[in-house]
């Protein structure tokens, strides 16, 4: 399950892809359009900072911005570094130790073919195909 800060972050992304023509964007501001506590988004900010997602300037002006244009965020990468691993079992994970069951796992494949799917339909979707959803459409995030 995608937890809030996966959904909120991509949220967050999406309306500073929304006003990136405005420079740095406070982000009171985006809280306040996003109806997202402002202590929630502060404590959201740093990782996707440190990710290399976001470039932030502090003083008047202010403020955090993307550092890549929309159609180079996919929700894939969003939510790697929001959620962490996504791998629906253990022996998926990146740094997991081989399963001494692999070999004779009926159901490795199954768990395989549904991370693949989830990968590939979050890598496949950008920020800039939100943005071009008429609000109230397909997308729910």
């Amino acid at each position: 399950m995608i937890s809030t800060k996966g959904r909120y972050s991509i949220r967050i992304l999406l309306d500073l892809a929304e006003h990136r023509g405005v420079g740095y964007t406070p982000i009171k501001d985006v809280a306040a359009r996003q109806s997202i506590s402002l202590k929630y988004v502060e404590k959201l900010m740093p990782a996707l900072k440190n990710a290399g997602l976001l470039d932030s300037s502090h003083g008047i002006g202010g403020g955090y911005r993307l550092n890549r244009d929309p159609e180079q965020y996919d929700l894939w990468e969003i939510l790697r570094v929001t959620e962490g691993e996504l791998a629906p079992v253990s022996c998926l994970q990146t740094d997991a130790s081989p399963c001494q069951r692999a070999g004779e796992c009926r159901t490795l494949s199954v768990w395989q073919g549904y991370y693949d799917l989830t990968r590939k339909y979050f890598s496949g979707i950008t920020l800039a195909d939100l943005m071009a959803v008429p609000q109230g459409d397909n997308y729910v995030i």
